[in-house]
């Protein structure tokens, strides 16, 4: 088994870290008993042993891919002094802001917040460049039943200076075919995204003044919301879709409230597609499909959109492997194109958002102290130069949703022009499209 980084993983490493900006999930769970102590701290061993356990380390070259290794620091579990339950999402917005790196560690953080009143909040964080949210869903499932990856990666730096130089050139070279089809894929594709770009104009807005540098990294809002799950099934059905074009219907929605649409007042939804499979050691073993939406018509009829879904996925193969072409060429290209590379894939439509659903979670991810805790979400947490995204490309809005204790949560982040950008416009924003379709949420 090869050690060397995808090359969608070797995207999801250079490009954010070319536009100064950093993308973690964090998986929360509330309880309203005491934390078994005991048991958290072997799911956390677990983790350690688990397909989590591993760090990037860059290539000898000045190009070419990096290469997995093991970590080698244990890592504690934070015990935070007790607050009340209020002070949840407060105290969870710290901890997606504690110091994590995929190269150096610590690779993830676990941190436990203990209720003044009883209870307790569990999270943990860790960077977008070491797994999807199909894979933490899965890694965290794992650790909680006991079962470790049968899986082991070379200790860092034990390759020796010549011999990494040699394997690293060995590997560019073998790689030279994939940055041909890549020059020719990116070609293709640019051609694509302009011709959407042309049939979905971007309207005339007046936008305010920057507020601060462009540069300046800051962290994009999020909340979470959860929906009952038979209820969520019932309405999607009700309106002639499924769980999946539901999730489709409630981001057009969000985007159409913000103003995210195009001169003709479509919205395209990004569908991420899990292409994980079983043994599989990708970080991101995903790819993603377009829905053009129109979101007048989504909070009473939804089978326009499962049409679109299913006609996306149909035709997301070529798509993808164009797209999986045009990563090549990422070890290659400086700093400077690094950052519009990130705009190729997407062609930085203004009306643009992402819906991502990972679905059915395994009942044990629920469980890391061994028992079930009363809530579960995936959060979704986004910090770098946000009025740099809004000027590229509009901003940042994305939904991700997964179904877990009888609940779907929805977790939303956003930062976007003429908006309060608060987590509280933010909370209400969610809650109101969902009651456009006779939803009702309730909040983390």
């Amino acid at each position: 088994m090869s050690n060397v980084l995808d090359v969608l993983d070797q995207a999801a490493f250079d490009i954010p870290r070319a536009s100064g900006s950093s993308t973690v999930l964090q998986c929360t769970w509330v309880y309203s008993h005491p934390i078994n102590a005991g048991n958290l701290q072997r799911f956390r061993d677990h983790l350690q042993q688990g397909r989590l356990s591993r760090r990037i380390e860059q290539s000898s070259l000045g190009f070419g891919r990096h290469r997995w290794v093991a970590p080698d620091r244990a890592l504690d579990i934070e015990m935070a002094a007790p607050r009340p339950r209020e002070a949840l999402e407060d105290w969870l917005e710290e901890q997606a802001r504690t110091p994590i790196s995929c190269e150096s560690g610590p690779e993830w953080h676990l941190a436990v917040l203990p209720f003044s009143g009883g209870g307790a909040g569990v999270s943990l964080v860790i960077s977008h460049c070491l797994t999807d949210g199909v894979g933490l869903c899965e890694a965290i499932a794992d650790a909680a039943l006991g079962r470790d990856a049968a899986v082991s990666w070379p200790p860092a730096a034990s390759r020796g200076r010549w011999r990494a130089l040699h394997e690293d050139a060995v590997q560019s070279i073998r790689d030279i075919p994939a940055v041909c089809r890549g020059f020719a894929a990116a070609t293709r594709l640019a051609r694509r995204n302009r011709e959407q770009a042309k049939s979905s104009p971007r309207p005339d807005l007046k936008r305010p003044a920057l507020q601060k540098s462009a540069t300046e990294s800051s962290a994009a809002p999020v909340v979470t919301v959860f929906v009952d799950a038979d209820e969520w099934t019932t309405r999607a059905q009700s309106l002639g879709g499924t769980n999946n074009s539901l999730l489709v219907g409630v981001s057009s929605c969000l985007a159409q409230r913000a103003g995210r649409v195009a001169a003709d007042g479509s919205v395209v939804v990004l569908v991420p597609v899990n292409e994980r499979i079983p043994g599989d050691t990708r970080a991101n073993a995903i790819g993603g499909v377009g829905v053009k939406v129109d979101p007048t018509r989504v909070t009473t009829d939804l089978s326009e959109v499962r049409v679109a879904v299913k006609q996306a996925l149909s035709d997301h193969a070529e798509l993808a492997d164009l797209e999986r072409a045009t990563n090549a060429l990422v070890p290659l290209s400086p700093q400077r194109l690094l950052k519009a590379a990130g705009d190729a894939v997407t062609g930085a439509q203004f009306n643009l958002i992402s819906g991502s659903n990972v679905g059915a979670v395994d009942a044990a991810a629920a469980r890391p102290d061994g028992t079930d805790a009363d809530l579960f979400a995936l959060r979704l947490c986004y910090f770098g130069p946000m009025e740099d995204a809004v000027q590229r490309c509009g901003g940042v809005q994305t939904v991700l949703s997964g179904t877990a204790q009888g609940r779907v949560f929805l977790s939303l982040v956003s930062y976007l022009p003429a908006h309060p950008n608060s987590k509280d416009a933010l909370r209400q924003d969610l809650l109101r499209t969902l009651q456009q379709f006779s939803l009702n949420g309730t909040c983390l």
